[in-house]
């Protein structure tokens, strides 16, 4: 994740007339941004617009950035709104949900775990467009994105009890899901050694 300080540092440089340190939040978070739109339906070309939207809307408003808050969720924020505001939801396209069967530990990967890895990926993706948006957009804040629960709670505009509460649900209906496959997914998440979402089965 960025460095706070960086970010409320780069923030001061543009209010005070350097427009190049925006570039710089720019570059910084706009992987992270587009990663989250795609997660929450957008296709590839909505989520590139959208991205841009919501840092032509970040810049107009950063006079208006608290820096006790954080960055990015504010950023978050609103290219979560960018999204919802457009109304124009199609079809959800597979997000890539590669972070969340990749090991925490890094480890060198044999042909086989990595074509494990890669079908496992395709099934975790098809799980997850399954979810209801609210369900999903936590999931997608909390473990690509790495927010805190109070992040995500101003983000989605909820309390910290009821982001406790969705991820609970989201991950209890990811473990139905994968238990449906009858043990497909188990194997091959067992073969990838994966950690993360191999919790899910605890």
């Amino acid at each position: 994740m960025a460095d706070p300080s960086q970010d409320v540092a780069l923030v001061r440089q543009v209010l005070a007339g350097d427009k190049k340190s925006f570039a710089q939040l720019v570059d910084m978070h706009k992987n992270k941004i587009y990663g989250l739109l795609r997660g929450m339906g957008a296709s590839p070309q909505d989520a590139q617009d959208y991205t841009q939207e919501a840092f032509l809307k970040a810049y107009r408003k950063l006079a208006g950035f608290r820096e006790e808050a954080s960055f990015a969720s504010w950023l978050y924020a609103i290219a979560v709104n960018v999204m919802k505001d457009a109304g124009r939801r199609k079809k959800p396209e597979p997000v890539d949900a590669d972070v969340l069967i990749r090991a925490q530990h890094h480890q060198a990967e044999t042909p086989e775990s990595a074509y494990l890895r890669k079908e496992a990926g395709g099934e975790v993706q098809q799980l997850l467009q399954q979810l209801p948006d609210k369900y999903r957009i936590v999931l997608l804040l909390r473990y690509t994105n790495e927010l805190s629960y109070d992040e995500i709670a101003a983000i989605s505009g909820i309390e910290v009890n009821q982001v406790r509460n969705r991820l609970h649900r989201a991950k209890k209906s990811l473990r139905k899901k994968f238990k449906e496959k009858e043990g497909m997914i188990h194997d091959m998440l067992e073969a990838c050694s994966d950690q993360r979402i191999h919790s899910v089965w605890k």
